[in-house]
């Protein structure tokens, strides 16, 4: 059993390559500028450390409790970021764990990033987690006011806003994602464009397991995927 759930991940990782190679050639981009994270929310460990060995070495953990209790047994060459909903009082121990915290929702959060990054002498990464469809059960700022935050991040110190992160709403076909997709693109390109001191721009994350091919022909350049490689997970 547990053989074959390798060789399926094996399979996936594989797959998802080819798809990523065909959705890259139709946009005119390199598949080198896309990144695959393996998004690791229930997976055990030794299936984690499988998709490493095999070049998925981006990890995205979505808890904190969860990334502590696994941080320890992942293969070396794992470079982790933390894409779900962190509280504050939580920063103090994914800080020195993490290259880069992909949920930053509110300046309240940033700052005690900015605290915690420079009590252990680092520059931590970040991405601005936007709200694109405006859905209340979702964390993330509005795209109107993704600007105005962003300026008052790059004066922290101890983080540095590296791009935006979005997880758009469930769509019922590719047209509507892609809306939701080219809205996040303009944006980043707007953002990009005003060269804002301490703000790189250089990560644009979208796209999940349903719809990483769209986002992938709207910029993106991290792709979030867990069903994709690892299969139906049980949720706890």
């Amino acid at each position: 059993m547990k053989e074959n759930r390798l060789e399926r991940i094996e399979y996936n990782i594989e797959r998802i390559k080819e798809e990523i190679a065909d959705a890259c050639a139709r946009s005119g981009r390199s598949i080198d500028e896309v990144k695959i994270m393996a998004v690791t929310k229930t997976v055990p460990c030794e299936e984690v450390n499988f998709a490493i060995s095999k070049g998925i070495t981006l990890l995205g953990e979505n808890r904190a409790q969860e990334m502590l209790s696994k941080y320890e047994m992942y293969l070396p060459e794992a470079e982790i970021h933390f894409i779900g909903a962190l509280q504050s009082n939580k920063v103090k121990y994914v800080i020195d764990k993490v290259k880069m915290i992909q949920s930053v929702d509110s300046v309240k959060l940033a700052a005690e990033i900015s605290k915690r990054a420079q009590i252990c002498g680092i520059e931590m990464g970040a991405l601005v987690e936007i709200n694109v469809g405006a859905e209340e059960s979702k964390s993330g700022i509005e795209l109107a006011k993704a600007e105005e935050m962003i300026c008052e991040i790059a004066e922290m110190k101890g983080i540095k806003v590296r791009g935006l992160m979005t997880i758009p709403p469930i769509c019922e076909n590719s047209a509507e994602s892609r809306k939701f997709f080219e809205n996040m693109r303009r944006l980043f390109v707007d953002i990009k464009g005003k060269k804002i001191d301490n703000v790189s721009m250089d990560v644009l994350s979208m796209g999940m397991s349903g719809d990483y091919v769209e986002a992938i022909e709207h910029g993106t350049n991290i792709v979030r995927l867990g069903r994709a490689i690892f299969g139906e997970r049980k949720y706890v």
